[in-house]
C-alpha cells in the first residue's frame, strides 16, 4: 500500500509516533550516508542522524510544504548538523588525540617505525627546529593558524609568515 507522503508529513507534524517511524525507515539511511560523506566517521554519523530526526520531531512544526520538499528539509538539517560537527571544538580534539592503537598493523614487522620511513629525513634537513614544531602542529596535529599561534604564543601574522619560510626550505630539500 502506498503511502501518500503529504499525509504522513501532516501526522508527522501532529506528533504522531508511528508517522516518525515511517519516515525515519524512509530516510534514515540517506540521511546517515550525507552525514557520514561530510564527517567521515561512521559511528559519529549514526549519532547524529539521531539527533536529527529529534531535531525534525521538535521542530516539525516549522516545515512549510510551500518551501520544499520534506525530504530537502530534513537534508539541509543533517548538512547543517555535520558541518556544526565538523566545526566543533570537540571534533576538532578528538581528531588530534589519534590513539596510538589506530596505528597498529599498519607498519609490518620489516619496516620500523623512525621519521625516514615516509621519506621526511632528507626534507627536514636543515630544517630549523621552530619549522618543525610548526608544522607537526599544522600538518600532523591539525591545528589552524590561529590555533598553533595560540600554542606558540605568537600572532598569527608571524605563524602565517614562518609557515611560508618552512615550506620554501622544504622545497629547497626537493619536496612540495
Amino acid at each position: 500500500m502506498a503511502v501518500n507522503i503529504d499525509t504522513l508529513v501532516s501526522q508527522f507534524q501532529q506528533k504522531d509516533k508511528s508517522a516518525f517511524e515511517a519516515l525515519y525507515s524512509m530516510y534514515a539511511e540517506n540521511i546517515c550516508g550525507v552525514i557520514h560523506a561530510i564527517i567521515k566517521d561512521q559511528e559519529r554519523a549514526q549519532e547524529l542522524c539521531h539527533d536529527v530526526f529529534m531535531k525534525i520531531w521538535d521542530k516539525s512544526a516549522t516545515y512549510d510544504t510551500s518551501k520544499g520538499r520534506f525530504f530537502t528539509w530534513i537534508l539541509n538539517i543533517a548538512r547543517n548538523t555535520a558541518i556544526d560537527e565538523l566545526r566543533s571544538k570537540a571534533y576538532k580534539n578528538q581528531k588530534k588525540n589519534l590513539q596510538m592503537d589506530s596505528f597498529v598493523g599498519i607498519l609490518t614487522p620489516e619496516h620500523e617505525m623512525n621519521i625516514d620511513t615516509i621519506g621526511l629525513q632528507s626534507l627536514l634537513k636543515g630544517i630549523k627546529e621552530k619549522c618543525i614544531q610548526l608544522i607537526d602542529l599544522l600538518y600532523f596535529k591539525g591545528y589552524t593558524q590561529k590555533e598553533a599561534a595560540e600554542k606558540l604564543k605568537k600572532p598569527v601574522g608571524t605563524i602565517k609568515t614562518r609557515i611560508r619560510a618552512c615550506i620554501s626550505e622544504i622545497r629547497k630539500n626537493g619536496g612540495l
